[in-house]
């Protein structure tokens, strides 16, 4: 079975994970609350449901309940990813990059991160 994809809210929640390791509720609502006005109790249902859906782990050994994120920060960006070329450009890496490229300026320091980027995965086809 797949892990459904996040949702925006979500996807705010799994950053804090991320970035924090394993919280509480409350370490994660400290941290969100910062930037939006947003109840604890909010919070809490939030990542209940994201336990029942399988984004989020959660640990019992303590008082209060810790959860940690259930995949990497990498594999939930690529599945999104992979989600949103088929979706919206229909499986073409060309018109994501185009898009993506076209609808904001990039300097020269991306560019090249990109052209580099090409390259390695390039190499590493062959």
């Amino acid at each position: 079975m797949t892990t459904p994809a996040p949702t925006e809210a979500e996807l705010e929640i799994l950053r804090v994970l991320w970035a924090r390791g394993a919280s509480t509720v409350r370490d994660v609502h400290d941290v969100v609350c910062g930037s939006k006005d947003v109840g604890y109790t909010t919070v809490l249902k939030q990542m209940q449901v994201m336990h029942r859906k399988g984004l989020l782990v959660r640990s019992d050994r303590y008082r209060s309940h810790v959860y940690t994120p259930a995949h990497s920060q990498e594999k939930t960006q690529r599945q999104l990813a992979g989600s949103m070329l088929e979706q919206a450009f229909g499986g073409s890496a060309r018109h994501l990059l185009q898009s993506a490229l076209a609808g904001r300026k990039v300097d020269a320091r991306e560019l090249g991160e990109i052209r580099a980027l090409l390259d390695e995965y390039e190499r590493k086809r062959k």
